[in-house]
C-alpha cells in the first residue's frame, strides 16, 4: 500500500553491537542459571531473603535484566515474525486474559489519550487512527502459558501513528534517529487495570499494529475493542487490549507482569 507518510527512521541495533558482546552476554546469562542450580539450600534462603524488585528477590531480577540485555542485542527492525496465508488464520480466536476489560466501556465516546513530557496532551478518535494506512497481519500469536495460534489482525502501524503526529520526540519534530526519541512508551487501559511498557525501538517495529479489526471485522470487547496493541515480536502479555492512554517517557513505565516477576522485555 502506497503512502506519503515519512518512513520511521530507526537505526538497527545490531549495528551498535558486536558478535563478541552478544556471546559474552549470553555466556553470562547461562552462567547465572548454572550457578543457581549448584548453590546450596542455605544460599537459596539468603537469595530469597533479599529485598524484592518487581515482586522477586533482587538477585533473580538481576538475572532477568541480564537476559533482557541479550534479547535487546538480537532485536532488529529486520527481524520479522513469520506470516501466514489468510486461510490458515483461526476463525475462533483464543482470548488471552481479561485484565483491564472488567469495567464497562462506551465505545461511542472512547478516545485515545497521548501524553508527552513538556507538551500538551493529544486526543485521537478511532476515525483518526483509521486515516492512517491499514495493514493486515497474519502471524502466530504466542502466549507465555505455552499455546500459540495463527491469527489475522488489521490496523495501523504504531510507527506510522508516531511519525504522522510527530510523537515521542523531545523536540516535537520528526526524528532523525533513535536518540531523538524518548526511551519508552507506556500503554494503559482506560480503567488502568492493565498496563505495559515498551522500549521505543520495539514500539517502532514495522509489525507493531494498533489493531481495530480481527478476521476483517471490528474487534469484539474481549479482544480489546475498540483499539488494541498487536506486537508479534513479544509474547501475548505485551499485546495490550483496549488502549486508553499512551505515555512517552525516559523512565520505564510500569508494566503489569514485570511487577509480578516476569522480565520487562518479554520478547520472542
Amino acid at each position: 500500500m502506497e503512502t506519503n507518510e515519512q518512513e520511521p527512521h530507526m537505526p538497527e541495533r545490531e549495528e551498535l553491537t558486536t558478535d563478541q558482546q552478544i556471546r559474552r552476554r549470553t555466556i553470562k546469562s547461562f552462567a547465572w542459571f548454572g550457578l543457581a542450580s549448584l548453590v546450596p539450600v542455605g544460599f537459596w534462603k539468603y537469595v530469597s531473603s533479599q529485598p524484592k524488585e518487581g515482586s522477586i528477590p533482587a538477585p533473580l531480577r538481576a538475572i532477568l535484566n541480564s537476559n533482557e540485555q541479550v534479547a535487546n542485542m538480537y532485536f532488529s527492525n529486520q527481524h520479522l515474525a513469520p506470516t501466514f496465508a489468510l486461510d490458515e488464520a483461526a476463525k475462533n480466536v483464543r482470548i488471552n486474559g481479561r485484565e483491564g476489560l472488567r469495567s464497562p466501556l462506551d465505545q461511542a465516546t472512547w478516545q485515545l489519550q497521548i501524553q508527552q513530557p513538556g507538551r500538551d496532551n493529544l486526543t485521537l478518535s478511532l476515525d483518526d487512527v483509521k486515516t492512517l494506512p491499514k495493514f493486515d497481519l497474519i502471524f502466530d500469536f504466542k502466549c507465555v502459558e505455552g499455546w500459540s495460534q495463527v491469527q489475522h489482525w488489521g490496523g495501523a502501524r504504531l510507527a506510522d501513528l508516531i511519525t504522522h503526529y510527530k510523537l515521542g520526540t523531545r523536540t516535537g519534530q520528526p526524528a532523525t534517529g533513535e536518540a531523538d526519541y524518548f526511551n519508552y512508551l507506556g500503554m494503559e487501559t482506560p480503567d488502568k487495570g492493565y498496563y505495559v511498557g515498551l522500549d521505543i525501538a520495539s514500539a517502532m517495529h514495522p509489525q507493531a499494529l494498533l489493531a481495530y479489526e480481527m478476521n476483517g471485522e471490528p474487534l469484539a470487547d474481549l479482544h480489546g475493542a475498540p483499539l488494541r496493541l498487536i506486537i508479534p515480536v513479544k509474547y501475548g502479555v505485551k499485546n495490550l487490549k483496549r488502549i486508553g492512554t499512551m505515555t512517552f517517557a525516559d523512565e520505564r513505565p510500569r508494566d503489569f507482569w514485570a511487577e509480578r516477576g516476569y522480565d520487562y522485555h518479554v520478547g520472542l
